[in-house]
């Protein structure tokens, strides 16, 4: 088949490698448009975009797809079907008519488990012990098409999102060949998704992220790690913000927010159990061990974090 693939993020970039080595005709990349990046806040293609030059591909920017110049530069392409991964954009029902097999999403989540914009993080954050990868055909309603193929993977105690979502990006990208193999040979079918089991999962934001030290050690574990490495989870030490790595559970207690300094390693109480810092990154610091970070403040006996 004909195809051009959408995607923005590096997480997107796997799956375009193994479009660009299958037997079809990768003839274009759709992706969003040069963004600020850096302290320069220099505008930077996405890295979509920078693999689809190295590649060789045509590449549309659009500011929104339903434009009639990126309309029509998508049809004088003519695709017969448009795999998606993670494009960030809306598309709109006269984009969706364009090719003939429809814009083909590869969703990291086991449909209808967590639709939406963050489906890796909750699943983290929510202690889920298995998650996947979904292809469906994108319709109007958010991530409710009728899917294609499924893979599933274990999500490991110490998994980070960004641990997780390079997994599912690598496995997932084999699964959306596979299944532009059998829409073109005609061996697969779509199935509609079922009603029960739907559940959402938004984009977590910035304040979503702090931390509320009165939760149990778990749900604190599993929070900051869905947030790694972003939003990233955080806290305030006497009004100034702290960004937290991922923690260790303890079998120790201390009251939630209380700080126990050791020579390498810093506590701090939850609900239940304590935990243990890992890296620490202060406002307008550089990343650093917790027990070095609290050296540098030489923090007294019942110090302890800001209550949320």
């Amino acid at each position: 088949m004909r195809l051009v693939f959408a995607g923005t993020p590096e997480v997107a970039v796997p799956a375009l490698n193994a479009v660009a080595e299958s037997d079809h005709e990768l003839v274009g990349v759709v992706t969003r448009p040069d963004a600020p990046f850096g302290r320069g806040r220099k505008l930077t293609p996405s890295p979509v975009a920078l693999r689809a030059e190295e590649l060789g591909v045509p590449v549309l920017k659009p500011v929104h797809p339903r434009e009639p110049e990126f309309q029509e530069a998508l049809r004088a392409l003519r695709p017969d079907c448009c795999p998606v991964v993670a494009y960030g954009a809306l598309l709109p029902q006269s984009a969706l008519d364009i090719p003939p097999h429809g814009w083909v999403n590869l969703h990291f989540s086991v449909l209808p488990h967590w639709r939406g914009a963050a489906p890796v993080q909750h699943a983290i954050w929510n202690n889920d012990e298995v998650t996947g990868a979904t292809t469906f055909r994108i319709v109007k309603e958010l991530d409710a098409g009728p899917t294609f193929g499924v893979m599933t993977e274990r999500i490991r105690p110490d998994d980070t999102s960004g641990d997780l979502l390079e997994r599912l990006a690598e496995g997932g990208a084999g699964l959306l060949v596979a299944t532009l193999d059998g829409i073109a040979d005609g061996s697969l079918y779509e199935r509609a998704q079922q009603a029960e089991g739907v559940s959402f999962a938004p984009k977590i934001q910035v304040d979503d992220a702090r931390v509320d030290w009165t939760r149990p050690a778990i749900a604190i574990d599993c929070q900051v790690r869905a947030c790694t490495p972003a939003p990233g989870a955080w806290t305030t030490y006497a009004g100034e913000r702290v960004k937290l790595g991922p923690v260790t559970l303890t079998e120790q207690v201390l009251a939630p927010g209380v700080l126990e300094v050791g020579k390498a390693h810093v506590l701090v109480g939850t609900g239940t159990h304590a935990v243990r810092l890992g890296d620490v990154q202060a406002h307008g610091k550089k990343q650093m061990a917790a027990a070095d970070w609290a050296r540098g403040l030489r923090l007294e006996a019942g110090a302890g974090f800001d209550a949320s």
